[in-house]
């Protein structure tokens, strides 16, 4: 069971009109794109949302079995339909595997049939595979099931504010997050707690947050999923020395954790140790193909003159991308991105149309920015790449992008802060574009 954190709730004032919140919530799938949020099987009144739940006791392949085994001698069992799909689930994340998704929601779907009515369980394995599947509008839907049925149960408002982000609807997302810091602080709430003031540019107050996290970890896995954000809030804040140590922390403790592996895999790249770096992606996508672990990979080889070495990464990621057209899914920010550098530029523009009407995330503005800028549309690019930072997120990868927006309106005030901005966030921000924004700044530097 998840142990509660020693010190009370954390609470942030939000900027400009915004209210004075105090933010707690469970980990889920999407915000954080780690882990499924789980429930304890046994008790629905005492819910168990850590990111280790599903993965060490539940998404293994022995606990998939053990719950297989469960439901073919309780057929009539909704709970045990339930966390059989909740774990399916929590292993298609991390094996990227869209047959296992399918399984998982044959499995939910089952639940639902067994107790159509105030299945919790079920509600919230739907609204979770939703989010996983970046169906945030049916996650949504669940998520709202799911808090009707049990209003103090934790992990339905987690659902909630994850769906609620992705939807660029952050004041609710945060009204879901209050309530959940008014049910339970923990571990996991804190995470989440660090990441409301991540996307709002306050990394130093994340970073406490997150350590607190730390500390209160009461599960290996929490542990683990903590080191990898304190290592990418590391990097982020042009420390790689410190990213490296605590990606470095977290793997000791789960050595095959493909997060970790590429948060290890950046801070070496950021060390100028790219022979490591490599290798830790390499692992990385042993552990799970997923698109941004294949394009970090693609691009670092890319940047060290290893064509065919990135050309293999890039033919995976373009059948991930036949696939998913075929499956009619809408594309991630990584395949967007991919598709405008390595790709067709306008093709990349219809992917993030379709991507930004189902899910106006900064994250998705912003990759539709670049697809724009790409294909010649800067004007339009500029308006996206405005919505992608107007949170304050510090992000290098957005400010760079909007500098070359900037540069190619012949805005060059703009462009060299926004330029400067991204160097300064991190100097090695990108293995490729790092490079373009120094030397888009001396460009600027002589221009008379």
């Amino acid at each position: 069971m998840h142990r509660p954190a020693d010190e009370p709730a954390p609470t942030i004032r939000r900027r400009r009109h915004l209210r004075t919140t105090a933010i707690t919530i469970a980990l889920g799938v999407v915000m954080f794109t780690v882990g499924a949020i789980g429930l304890s099987p046994s008790d629905s009144t005492t819910p168990d949302t850590s990111a280790s739940a599903s993965s060490s006791a539940m998404g293994s392949a022995r606990g998939i079995e053990a719950l297989r085994e469960r439901v073919k001698r309780l057929p009539k069992d909704p709970a045990g339909w339930a966390d059989l799909g909740m774990a399916l689930v929590q292993q298609a994340r991390t094996t990227a595997d869209q047959a296992t998704y399918t399984q998982a929601e044959t499995a939910l779907r089952r639940s639902l049939a067994l107790q159509s009515a105030e299945n919790l369980h079920a509600e919230i394995g739907m609204g979770a595979l939703a989010a996983a599947r970046h169906q945030f509008r049916h996650a949504l839907t669940w998520a709202q099931k799911a808090v009707a049925t049990s209003p103090s149960t934790p992990a339905a408002y987690g659902v909630l504010a994850d769906a609620h982000t992705q939807l660029g609807q952050y004041e609710e997302a945060e009204e879901a997050v209050q309530k959940m810091a008014d049910l339970r602080p923990d571990s996991s709430s804190l995470a989440r707690a660090s990441y409301t003031f991540e996307l709002r540019g306050d990394t130093v107050q994340a970073q406490v947050l997150m350590e607190r996290a730390l500390r209160a970890a009461g599960t290996p896995g929490e542990r683990a999923f903590t080191y990898t954000h304190l290592s990418s809030l590391a990097l982020d804040s042009g420390d790689p020395a410190t990213a490296l140590r605590q990606a470095q922390a977290g793997l000791a403790i789960a050595p095959r954790d493909a997060g970790l592996l590429e948060a290890r895999a950046k801070a070496h790249a950021a060390t100028d140790d790219r022979e490591q770096a490599v290798a830790d992606y390499t692992a990385a996508i042993a552990a799970a193909p997923l698109p941004q672990y294949l394009l970090g990979l693609g691009e670092l080889q890319q940047s060290l003159g290893h064509t065919t070495e990135a050309e293999a990464q890039y033919a995976v990621l373009r059948a991930q991308e036949a696939l998913r057209r075929t499956g009619n899914a809408p594309a991630d920010v990584d395949a967007i991105l991919f598709e405008a550098d390595h790709g067709n530029p306008r093709q990349a523009v219809t992917m993030a149309e379709a991507a930004a009407r189902e899910r106006p995330f900064v994250a998705v503005h912003d990759a539709f920015a670049w697809a724009l800028h790409r294909a010649g549309r800067n004007e339009e690019a500029l308006a996206q790449a405005d919505e992608a930072l107007a949170l304050g997120t510090r992000s290098a990868l957005m400010h760079y992008h909007r500098g070359a927006i900037h540069q190619a309106l012949g805005d060059t005030t703009a462009a060299r802060n926004d330029l400067h901005q991204a160097l300064a966030i991190d100097p090695s921000f990108h293995p490729l574009h790092a490079p373009a924004a120094r030397e888009a700044l001396r460009r600027i530097d002589d221009t008379p």
